[in-house]
């Protein structure tokens, strides 16, 4: 009997006697995910490794140069975090509904571009086009994912192959034209991101919003559609993906003080998704962190200053390649230790014998030569003497009376 069926046969049933999150998982509804609750611990434990190596990297970068923590440099790495940690929470959000964006990567480039050329308008002017066009844009591509039910990689690349035509007609680097200088306000920046990192963790670990985000996710046949609440959640992560996108890289060729190079910006998605997956985020959807994004974002961040201090060249390919690398293995663990656990008081287990972790039972089938019998078998009755019997003595023997 499946979940399904369990749940439509016995909804009219009390349930006094059974646990409230029992109760919840029997009426899940297998085709949404796996019933039962995700562990969180394998992320804690993932986040402590990013956490530690976040800090030997910042001793070693400390050490090398103490001046790259200090001032200015400092504001200037702390910008750089924040363009970085806006394009991974792209990636990571378009991840976790199941439909990769792989089109981050040249948005930023182009925006980057469209406000080196608009800058001088003022910042409103350009940002706000800039927002409108990307909003537009993650619109079209939410629509072709979620109309046509395709694979959201397949269609974010043809929108990456779009926008690097639009790069392409720049020949040569374009210098910024405006005066908008984001070091000024680097730490509200800063605070603004990871409040909006380890917000988004903290709801993602909701199993109701996790749940909900993860609708997308394919269960049996990838293509088969996935109903419309999925589609209007995967919709609005890919428009959301492409507007942070592009406000990244809006804020990175702010800034940096050279011209912004015209490159197709795969790169970018790259070390966007490799960040993301680094993170925590399961390649695969749904599964996610809490820290774990801010905790990357930084740890890359870092480590592409303490580089260049070390003499290394390191291209945005070694990192994201690196990066993601690592964010295969970190997919592997979180989705063999994250699940549901197996026989949890929570998580029912499908079966065949009839029974249902529930609480709830039907007879199981018995063998008829196990049945007891009906009544017990009795003791073999013991020979008795016909003429002894009682019956045969209603009256008086003649022989014993005394007229014989």
């Amino acid at each position: 009997m499946g979940y399904e069926e369990a749940g439509r046969d016995r909804s009219a049933e009390p349930a006094s006697g059974v646990p409230a999150a029992v109760l919840e998982s029997v009426f899940d509804d297998p085709t949404h995910g796996e019933p039962g609750r995700d562990r969180i611990g394998v992320h804690l434990w993932w986040e402590l490794l990013l956490l530690a190596g976040l800090a030997a990297v910042s001793w070693l970068l400390w050490r090398e140069d103490p001046a790259a923590v200090r001032d200015g440099n400092l504001r200037t790495l702390l910008i750089d975090a924040v363009g970085l940690g806006l394009l991974a929470l792209a990636a990571g959000l378009s991840l976790r509904t199941a439909a990769p964006n792989l089109a981050v990567g040249p948005i930023a480039v182009a925006a980057a571009l469209h406000y080196a050329e608009q800058g001088d308008r003022g910042l409103p002017a350009s940002l706000g086009s800039a927002m409108a066009v990307a909003a537009v844009g993650g619109l079209a591509l939410a629509l072709a994912v979620v109309v046509l039910h395709v694979p959201g990689w397949a269609a974010s690349l043809a929108g990456a192959a779009a926008v690097v035509v639009y790069i392409e007609r720049r020949s040569a680097p374009v210098l910024v034209q405006g005066d908008y200088d984001p070091t000024s306000s680097a730490g509200y920046l800063f605070a603004g991101f990871a409040a909006v990192a380890v917000l988004g963790g903290l709801f993602g670990a909701i199993r109701a919003i996790r749940r909900l985000v993860g609708r997308y996710r394919p269960i049996t046949d990838p293509a088969r559609r996935r109903g419309v609440v999925a589609a209007v959640v995967t919709a609005v992560a890919l428009v959301v993906s492409t507007v942070l996108a592009a406000l990244a890289g809006m804020l990175l060729a702010a800034n940096d003080p050279g011209p912004v190079t015209p490159t197709s910006g795969l790169d970018w998605t790259v070390l966007a998704i490799g960040v993301a997956l680094l993170a925590g985020t399961s390649a695969y959807g749904r599964r996610g962190g809490v820290f774990g994004t801010l905790l990357a974002v930084g740890l890359v961040t870092v480590f592409q200053v303490y580089a260049p201090e070390r003499g290394w060249t390191l291209s945005n390919w070694v990192v994201g390649g690196a990066a993601l690398g690592v964010g295969l293995l970190a997919t592997r663990l979180v989705e063999t230790l994250g699940r549901p656990r197996p026989g949890s008081p929570d998580r029912p287990e499908p079966v065949s014998d009839g029974t249902i972790s529930s609480g709830w039972a039907t007879p199981q089938p018995q063998s008829v030569d196990n049945w007891p019998p009906t009544l017990p078998t009795q003791a073999a009755p013991q020979p008795m003497d016909p003429w002894r019997d009682p019956r045969w003595e209603d009256g008086p023997r003649r022989w014993d009376t005394d007229e014989r």
